[in-house]
C-alpha cells in the first residue's frame, strides 16, 4: 500500500515495532480484522430479512471508503472521484472502454463494463453461456455501482466476484432456487434454509493462522534473495541450488494464502460466498475464494497451478480478455496480466517467460502424457515426474516476480544459463504440435468446455448456481433437517 494515513501510523506504530511489520501492512491486518467483525455484525444486524437492500448498499460503501480512509489516507479519496467518473463514462459511453489504475477496482470495473456490454448491446446468441449467465440486463444505479466497486467486504484485497453475484447478496437472493418451468425458463420455486458460515468461516481463519506463522517464522530464514547471492551460487551444488529456489518460493506463499483466505473468510462471514451444496448436502462456501491450497502445491502442471492460484484474477482475464480476442488469446492474456499487475520489470519477465512455459507444456503433454497412462505404476512415475518438473519451472518463472527489479532477475537467469527459457524454445521448435482428434476445433471446444464448466460448477448465483436445483423443492425439508444444527 503505497500512502497511509497519520492516524492510522500513530495508531498502529507500537503494534508494527513489536511484531517488526511495515506499518502498512499492519494497518491492512487490523482494517481486515475489523472488516470480519463488521461482516459478524452486517449479517447479524442487518440482515436482508431484517432491512432493505438501500440500507445494505449505504453501510456497506460507508464502513469501505472509511477503512480505505484508515489505510490510504485522504489518497482514499482516489476510490470515490475514479469510480464516480467511471461510472459517468459507462453511461456516456456505453461502457466500451475501461480503465482505472487500483488493481481491484480495476477488475471489478472491466468485468461490470463487460457485463453490461454483454446484456445490453449483444445478442444472446453471441454470447457464450457463462458471458450468458453473467450479463447484466439494466444499468445499476450509482449507489449499486459504488456499493459494488467499494464495499468493506473486498475493498482492501477483493476477491472479485461478479456484479450479479453481489446484487444477489445483497437482496437477500442467495438461497433462493430455480427450477425449468414449462416454457423451459428457469422460474423461482422456493427458498433454501440458509445455513451457516460460521464453520467455514473458522476453517479458514485457522489456515490465515497458519500461514501467518508460517510467514513471521520459516519464511523470514528462507529469504528469496539468496538465490542470487554470489557466494552461494559459486559454491553451491546444483541439486542445492535447485532445493533451495523450491523451499524459498514456496515459504513466500504463506503471505498471499493469508491475504486472500482472511478475505474470503470476510465475505463468508457476512453471508457472501454461498455457493449450493455438494452432493453429499453440505454446503459449499467457496464462491469467490481466491485460491486451493492443496491442488497449488501438488500441481503436476503449469496450468494447473495457474487455475488454482488467484482463482478469481484468472477468471476475470478469462472473461476480458481470452474469451473476446481471436487472435492469441493465450499471449495476449498473459501481456494484460503482466500490464494489471503494475510497472516492475519482474511482473513482465514472468508473464512474458510464463507464455512461453505454457505453451511448451502443452506440447510436452500432447506428445508423451498417452504413453503414461497405460497402467497405474506407469502414471504414477508421470506423477511424480511432472510434480517435480512443474515446482521448479514455477519457482524459476516467478522469482522475477518475488525479486521486482530487472537486473537481479537477469542475474538468477544468467546464473541458471537461461535453461528453462532454453527447454522452452527448443521444445516448441522441435516438437511437433500434435492436433487433438477435434482438429481445428480444438481452440473452440476448450473455450465453451472452459465456459460451460464455469458456468454449471464455480459461479453465478444469479443464473442458479445449485447442483440439485431441479429437485430441491421435493428434498428441502431433508436439507432444512440436515443443516438445522448450523443456522444461527
Amino acid at each position: 500500500m503505497a500512502t497511509t494515513s497519520t492516524t492510522g501510523s500513530t495508531l498502529l506504530q507500537p503494534l508494527s515495532n513489536a511484531v517488526q511489520l511495515p506499518i502498512d501492512q499492519v494497518n491492512f491486518v487490523v482494517c481486515q480484522l475489523f472488516a470480519l467483525l463488521a461482516a459478524i455484525w452486517f449479517r447479524t444486524y442487518l440482515h436482508s430479512s431484517k432491512t432493505s437492500s438501500f440500507i445494505r448498499h449505504v453501510v456497506a460503501t460507508l464502513l469501505g471508503l472509511y477503512l480505505a480512509l484508515f489505510c490510504f489516507g485522504w489518497y482514499a479519496l482516489h476510490f470515490l472521484v475514479q469510480s464516480g467518473i467511471s461510472y459517468c463514462i459507462m453511461v456516456i459511453i456505453g461502457v466500451e472502454n475501461m480503465h482505472n489504475p487500483m488493481m481491484i477496482i480495476t477488475q471489478k470495473i472491466t468485468s461490470l463494463a463487460c457485463e453490461i456490454h454483454d446484456g445490453m448491446f449483444r445478442k444472446d446468441e453471441e454470447l457464450t453461456p457463462s458471458q450468458r449467465g453473467l450479463a447484466v440486463r439494466r444499468m445499476p444505479s450509482l449507489l449499486e455501482y459504488l456499493s459494488y466497486n467499494c464495499n468493506f467486504m473486498g475493498i482492501l484485497a477483493g476477491p472479485l466476484c461478479s456484479y450479479k453475484d453481489y446484487i444477489t447478496f445483497i437482496e437477500g437472493r442467495s438461497y433462493h432456487v430455480a427450477q425449468s418451468g414449462e416454457n423451459g425458463k428457469e422460474e423461482m420455486q422456493c427458498e433454501r434454509a440458509e445455513p451457516s458460515p460460521n464453520m467455514a468461516v473458522i476453517q479458514k481463519l485457522l489456515v490465515c493462522g497458519l500461514s501467518l506463522f508460517f510467514h513471521l517464522t520459516v519464511s523470514r530464514t528462507l529469504p528469496v534473495e539468496y538465490n542470487i547471492d554470489e557466494r552461494f551460487q559459486a559454491t553451491a551444488s546444483w541439486p542445492t541450488k535447485v532445493v533451495y529456489l523450491y523451499v524459498s518460493i514456496l515459504a513466500a506463499r504463506p503471505k498471499y494464502y493469508f491475504a486472500w483466505t482472511l478475505a474470503d473468510a470476510i465475505n463468508n462471514a457476512a453471508g457472501f460466498g454461498f455457493r449450493g451444496y455438494d452432493k453429499n448436502g453440505a454446503a459449499r462456501w467457496d464462491l469467490i475464494s481466491n485460491l486451493r491450497i492443496q491442488q497449488i502445491e501438488m500441481s503436476t502442471s503449469f496450468k494447473m497451478f495457474v487455475d488454482n492460484w488467484n482463482i478469481q484474477t484468472a477468471l476475470w482475464l478469462k472473461r476480458v480478455c481470452y474469451e473476446r480476442v481471436s487472435l492469441s488469446p493465450t499471449i495476449q492474456t498473459f501481456i494484460l496480466s503482466a500490464i494489471w499487475h503494475g510497472v516492475y520489470p519482474g511482473y513482465y519477465l514472468t508473464f512474458f517467460l510464463g507464455v512461453v512455459v505454457t505453451l511448451a507444456a502443452r506440447v510436452m503433454r500432447n506428445n508423451f502424457r498417452h504413453h503414461f497412462i497405460k497402467t497405474p505404476q506407469l502414471k504414477l512415475l508421470y506423477d511424480i515426474i511432472t510434480w517435480v518438473v512443474t515446482q521448479v519451472a514455477v519457482s524459476y518463472t516467478v522469482l522475477p516476480f518475488v525479486l521486482l527489479s530487472i537486473k537481479p532477475s537477469f542475474m538468477f537467469y544468467s546464473h541458471w544459463y537461461y535453461c528453462l527459457h532454453i527447454a522452452s524454445i527448443l521444445v516448441l521448435l522441435l516438437l511437433p504440435l500434435k492436433k487433438t482428434q477435434r482438429g481445428k476445433k480444438t481452440h473452440e471446444d476448450v473455450q465453451l468446455s472452459r465456459s460451460k464448466k464455469f458456468d454449471e460448477g464455480e459461479h453465478s448465483l444469479g443464473q442458479n448456481s445449485f447442483s440439485t436445483a431441479n429437485n430441491v423443492c421435493s428434498q428441502n425439508q431433508e436439507v432444512a433437517s440436515r443443516h438445522s444444527s448450523l443456522k444461527q
